[in-house]
Order: structure tokens, then C-alpha cells, then sequence
């Protein structure tokens, strides 16, 4: 086989594993994350009652019996407005990173092919864009469009786009300056080709992992929204809204709902971290 035909075949260099195994902690983060993502799917089948329901006749119901994590204010069963709030707390920040990566990989992979002025404006841009706390661009975008879900989902999905397409832009000018390029463009092949069916294929592993820590980091800006009362809006169940609900009734001693809600978005954000982390290992080899 002949070198070009050696660079163009499917074994050309790639970002890829250094080894796949994973260690406990990310093999535990990987679990807490596939429970999470089962709670939203299944949410109707497992949560035992209407998350929006009211009970005046069990206000303030402690954990036990058929209030596992109790009730709230109203009445309603914090077990079940957790399942359902997964749906909200997860939706947002699939949205916000799904749109980051693709435009991130695109913006990251035309800079480094391109190069030159236009790699040089993109660079600005992306610090630009990076110099703007995400948080303080949800608020921004709410303030004009008004509370809900998808003003801030649609500003922090710009936010993240300089998280992902910086690394993704690094990463992809190696790989347009190694040999196996040049041998494809010899042979005749156009860039979107070259991009498409080798670049883009060799950052995937990067980017997943920069999209799994990117998740845990969305989730948690959402959820500050939330709790802010910019984001979801009541009574539809989400972790944030449901710690910032949960206050008042701190100072009456009744402290499930917001402690509820805290831990999960505090154990969701780690496992997603976690996850990364491990992913990075195994992927990358970061740490060996």
C-alpha cells in the first residue's frame, strides 16, 4: 500500500484512545448519569403521583410512607416533582450543549482550515464571546424576551460555543498541518470531504469530552436561572425552581424540598464532571 493510500484509508491518525478502561468513580458517575437521564424518560411511569397535584390534607408531610421525600407547602409529593424535574433540568442543557458543539466544531474547524485573517477574527470573536459570563447572558435574555426556558437555554448555547470550538480550534490545527492532510489533498479530495469524513471523525473524541463536562456546567447555570425565577415557571417541577420554592419554608424547619432539590442538582453536576474526567482518561489519556 502506498503512503497515500496509507493516509486516506480509515486508519489515519486520530485523537482517539490511549485505553478504554474506565475507573470506579467514573464507572459510578456513568450510573448516577444513566439513572438521571431514565428518571426524565420514565418519569410518568415511576413517579407514584401528579407532580402539579395539590393536597391540602398533606401539607408539609414528612419523608416515610407514601411521601418518601415528603411534601411541600401545597401538598405536592417532592419525589415525584424530582422525577418529572429532571425532564426540565436535563432538556435545557442537552439543548444548550448540542448547539455549542455543532457550532463550536464548525466554527473551530473552518478557523483552522482556513487560517490566516479569518482564523485570526475568529479567535477574537470566541474571547469576545468568552470575556460574557453565561449567567449574566441568560439574565440579559430574559430580561428582553421574558421568563421562561428558552431565552436563557438559547444565550448560554452561545456562551458555550467558545468553551468548545477554543479546544476544538487547537486540536484541529495539529491535525490540518499532519501529513495524512496533504496526501488526501493530493489525491484530490475537497476540503469538505477531508473535514468531513477525517478531521471532524478524529476531534470527535475531544469534543465528546468537553460536551460531557460542558453539560454538567449548563445544568447548573440553568438551574440558577431557575432559581431566580427567570427560567421555568411554576407550578412545572425543575430542581432549580424547586430549591428557590423550597426556601420559605426553611424557617419553619421544613427543609426536604430544597435539600432534595440542592442534592440532586449538586450530584448531577458532579457525575456529569466525573464522567468527563473519565472520558478524558480514556480517550485522551489526560493523567496517565
Amino acid at each position: 500500500m502506498s503512503v497515500l493510500q496509507l493516509a486516506a484509508a480509515p486508519g489515519s491518525p486520530r485523537l482517539t484512545s490511549r485505553g478504554t478502561r474506565f475507573g470506579a468513580l467514573t464507572a459510578v458517575a456513568c450510573v448516577v448519569v444513566t439513572l438521571f437521564v431514565l428518571a426524565a424518560v420514565f418519569a410518568p411511569a415511576v413517579a407514584p403521583y401528579d407532580p402539579t397535584q395539590v393536597d391540602p390534607s398533606a401539607v408539609y408531610r414528612g419523608p416515610g410512607g407514601a411521601h418518601p421525600l415528603g411534601t411541600d407547602d401545597v401538598g405536592r409529593d417532592i419525589l415525584s416533582r424530582l422525577l418529572y424535574g429532571a425532564r426540565a433540568s436535563l432538556l435545557g442543557p442537552a439543548i444548550v450543549v448540542v448547539v455549542a458543539a455543532v457550532v463550536g466544531t464548525l466554527v473551530a474547524v473552518s478557523a483552522a482550515w482556513i487560517g490566516g485573517r479569518f482564523d485570526a477574527f475568529v479567535s477574537r470573536a470566541l474571547d469576545v464571546i468568552f470575556a460574557f459570563p453565561g449567567l449574566v447572558l441568560a439574565i440579559v435574555a430574559v430580561a428582553v424576551v421574558g421568563p421562561g426556558l428558552m431565552a436563557p437555554v438559547a444565550a448560554l448555547s452561545i456562551s458555550y460555543v467558545p468553551y468548545i470550538a477554543r479546544v476544538l480550534r487547537t486540536a484541529a490545527i495539529r491535525q490540518r498541518n499532519l501529513p495524512y492532510i496533504a496526501a488526501l489533498e493530493v489525491q484530490g479530495f475537497g476540503a469538505v470531504a477531508i473535514c468531513a469524513r477525517h478531521l471532524v471523525p478524529n476531534l470527535l473524541p475531544l469534543l465528546i469530552v468537553q460536551a460531557t463536562v460542558a453539560f454538567g456546567y449548563a445544568l447548573l447555570d440553568l438551574s440558577a436561572v431557575s432559581f431566580l425565577g427567570l427560567g421555568t415557571q411554576p407550578p412545572a417541577p425543575e430542581w432549580g425552581l424547586m430549591v428557590a420554592n423550597g426556601q420559605p419554608s426553611i424557617v419553619a424547619g421544613h427543609l426536604e424540598q430544597s435539600l432534595s432539590a440542592g442534592l440532586t442538582i449538586v450530584v448531577a453536576v458532579v457525575a456529569f464532571n466525573l464522567l468527563g474526567q473519565g472520558l478524558s482518561r480514556a480517550f485522551l489519556g489526560d493523567g496517565r
